[in-house]
């Protein structure tokens, strides 16, 4: 399963890296000759995806290694610390094109060449369509950063979507509208720099180990109070590292019960809950002695104080 999850999202990233070297190459060369900023612009925005497919493509991999001596829990949180890193350049893109737009504006220019509309099209298509093939595998391999990867190529189609736009107006308005692709990729700005927050919030959940959303603790309780010995599930917790999940729980046994035959159990509470939830890579278990009708105790699982 992690082999297929690795080929599947290094597949995904390294064909955006290539889809992004090509597409800047073209964006650029025809924003130079077309005289279209807006255009150049976004040859920087496909720089930038580049960039953070490299990032992802690196992150994916290091993500994988087993846990070591300096790493005893592991290198999952790789992927996080991807994720977080390209929603920051997705914002650091949008403030770069906002800055270089307004200078644009303030900055007489020939109207853009009119096949630069063309290019602009093309790019749409291309990396609306990789937008839509590296989401998907990121919604499969449940990976935080290659769902970011695929969120970046959305924002060059944005951008360019925007600057075609524009450049549409400025060549149907003539010289009074020279700088609506301009205003055009400011807008789109907005929308690239407000997915880059809207992404790097996971990010740094996953990084401060907070809660994670799918009821993997409810899960896991409900699977322990299934073995039989246990009495009661006092605490549950859990925190994310990539894509598995490590759990900490308090499990309450009979307290007259052995140390031998109470680590035993123990061991099987780990084993049914990983047999039942792939994705938990392992659970440390504490043993506390059940008391009848305390507020901590009984099937409930109620968290204690």
């Amino acid at each position: 399963m992690k082999s297929d999850r690795l080929q599947r999202s290094v597949r995904a990233t390294v064909l955006g890296l290539l889809v992004n070297v090509v597409l800047a190459t073209v964006k650029l060369l025809a924003g130079i000759f077309g005289r279209s900023y807006a255009l150049i612009a976004d040859a920087i925005e496909s720089m930038a995806d580049a960039a953070s497919s490299i990032i992802v493509w690196r992150a994916v991999v290091v993500a994988e290694k087993p846990a070591d001596k300096e790493h005893p829990y592991g290198h999952g949180k790789a992927e996080a610390i991807a994720a977080a890193a390209v929603a920051v350049m997705l914002v650091g893109a949008a403030l770069l094109i906002v800055y270089r737009s307004v200078r644009e504006i303030q900055t007489p220019r020939h109207l853009p060449a009119p096949y630069t509309l063309i290019v602009l099209l093309g790019v749409v298509l291309i990396k609306e369509g990789l937008f839509r093939i590296v989401g998907r595998v990121g919604e499969e391999v449940e990976s935080g950063a290659v769902k970011a990867d695929a969120w970046h190529h959305r924002s060059d189609a944005i951008t360019s979507a925007a600057a075609a736009f524009g450049i549409s107006i400025a060549l149907v308005g003539g010289d009074r509208y020279r700088s609506a692709d301009d205003w055009a990729a400011m807008f789109a700005a907005v929308i690239i720099a407000f997915n880059g927050l809207r992404l790097l919030r996971p990010a740094l959940d996953e990084l401060m180990d907070a809660a994670p959303k799918e009821d993997i603790v409810g899960l896991a309780r409900s699977i322990a109070l299934q073995v039989n010995g246990v009495k009661g599930v006092e605490k549950c917790f859990a925190r994310k590292m990539g894509y598995e999940y490590w759990l900490d729980m308090h499990i309450e046994v009979d307290g007259t019960l052995s140390v031998a035959v109470a680590h035993e159990l123990s061991h099987t509470v780990k084993d049914a809950i990983r047999e039942r939830i792939p994705r938990v890579l392992d659970v440390a278990i504490h043993i506390e002695p059940f008391q009848p009708g305390s507020l901590r105790g009984g099937s409930s699982g109620v968290r204690g104080e």
